[in-house]
């Protein structure tokens, strides 16, 4: 059964906008959640179409009180569920509510606010944008920090592989987790160190991006502390911001995974560390405000949520699970 995913797999822009939304309640949600999807499928179609050369895209995600609250299928995504926070000694990945992230990206960033602007119109009547964080492409994709990111991202055939669920889960097959964290760095303080001790923290050299012989490397740099093995990867589509008014200088982590579980064991070896306490250095300058989990349907999925083939049973009916037809839309009899 084919399942198209969304555009998950593709390398990012050098314009990215990133949007969380919130519901206020239930009222109309499901019907402009209807709305939103047929318009994110539209929108993708409408990219390709008139800028088949800009790299442009919308990807939605659902957080867990979303998909349940939508009566979406039973039984959900098998790892998405709430995020709890990973407190470590010093260190805390936190966590904080998300019902539906967009992921914005292209070569110009007029696309990308035309895009966000359509969805905050759809979104507005029920629900309240909690996050915005414009994203751009640093030098030579670097962050703020000064260090190139996403060296260890899989390439070719291997992006499919570690970004999108496989055959674990077959109803969302093709399908994403997707997990996200607004960082704030203290570029003051970073920037105090001595070139030497910077490449100490990222376990890199700054100039040329070449790694530091396991032998040489502190056990806790960040590309020692953040790999934690090479057949557990996830897609890194990371970009910096900046705001100079309010001093806020960052990187907005943005994590798609064929399973949650690889990026949980990221967080608690960045932030608790194996052994306990050899929490990833670059914490000591980057400071997490955000943690959400979100789950990319397949567009598929999106199309089958866009005609409202989504019911709830009356209390007390038995619930199956869903399954896909072979045009890939939803079976109505099959979900809650």
């Amino acid at each position: 059964m084919k399942q198209e995913p969304q555009n998950v797999l593709d390398y990012h822009g050098n314009n990215t906008i990133f949007t969380v939304w919130n519901f206020r309640g239930n009222m109309r949600v499901k019907e402009t959640f209807q709305r939103v999807c047929a318009l994110v499928i539209n929108l993708n179609h409408s990219a390709y179409v008139r800028f088949p050369d800009y790299g442009a895209s919308c990807v939605m995600g659902i957080g867990y009180n979303a998909w349940d609250l939508l009566e979406l299928p039973e039984p959900l995504p098998r790892e998405l569920a709430h995020f709890a926070p990973v407190v470590g000694e010093k260190h805390t990945a936190v966590s904080t509510k998300g019902d539906l992230h967009f992921h914005f990206r292209g070569s110009d960033i007029s696309i990308c606010l035309d895009m966000a602007a359509d969805i905050a119109k759809a979104l507005e009547p029920v629900a309240e944008c909690v996050e915005e964080v414009h994203g751009f492409r640093y030098w030579d994709g670097r962050s703020i920090l000064g260090f190139v990111d996403g060296t260890e991202n899989p390439e070719g055939e291997d992006r499919a592989f570690f970004g999108l669920v496989g055959d674990g889960d077959p109803v969302y097959k093709g399908g994403s987790y997707l997990f996200v964290q607004k960082y704030i760095h203290d570029l003051a303080a970073f920037k105090a160190l001595p070139v030497e001790e910077q490449e100490k923290v990222f376990g890199r050299s700054k100039q040329n991006d070449i790694e530091m012989p396991d032998e040489i490397k502190p056990k806790n740099s960040h590309s020692a502390v953040a790999n934690v093995g090479d057949d557990l990867k996830i897609i890194r589509d990371n970009m910096p911001f900046g705001n100079m008014s309010t001093n806020e200088m960052g990187t907005y982590f943005i994590a798609y995974a064929s399973t949650f579980s690889t990026v949980q064991k990221m967080l608690n070896s960045m932030f608790i560390g194996d052994p306990p306490g050899n929490y990833d250095r670059l914490l000591d300058f980057s400071t997490a405000k955000t943690g959400s989990l979100f789950f990319v349907p397949t567009l598929d999925m999106l199309d089958g949520f866009a005609s409202g083939a989504i019911i709830a049973v009356a209390e007390g009916e038995k619930k199956t699970e869903p399954v896909l037809s072979v045009n890939g839309s939803l079976n109505i009899g099959s979900l809650r």
